[in-house]
């Protein structure tokens, strides 16, 4: 598991990386949490280019991410992430909360 965050005016980047399961899911909540209180930005990027395997912790993870940018009128964009892990996010109703650019491709939202 790893996290690197590149922030860049309003705009934070999470670069996620290895394993996002339940061992991991907390060290980068709190990454990402953080970065975003102090910075405020108008637009969280999860970059899951890296990851290798997640499991609903990654859900969660998108979620509580959301709720958090929602109560300052940030969005909130994925990119990065494989078909596999863009299906499972899309059956979970991720799509009706953040843009998806999967493979250079924008995916459709439900919003």
């Amino acid at each position: 598991m790893s996290i690197k965050l590149s922030v860049k005016g309003e705009v934070v980047t999470a670069y996620l990386g290895g394993e996002l399961d339940h061992h991991s899911a907390r060290e980068m909540r709190e990454a990402i949490d953080n970065a975003i209180e102090m910075n405020i930005p108008s637009l969280l990027v999860l970059d899951f280019s890296g990851v290798t395997f997640m499991d609903s912790s990654g859900i969660g993870l998108v979620m509580g991410r959301y709720r958090n940018l929602s109560r300052t009128g940030a969005e909130l964009h994925i990119t990065g992430a494989s078909m596999q892990i863009a299906k499972v996010m899309k059956l979970a109703g991720i799509s009706r909360l953040a843009k998806f650019d999967v493979g250079g491709f924008k995916v459709e939202t439900d919003k």
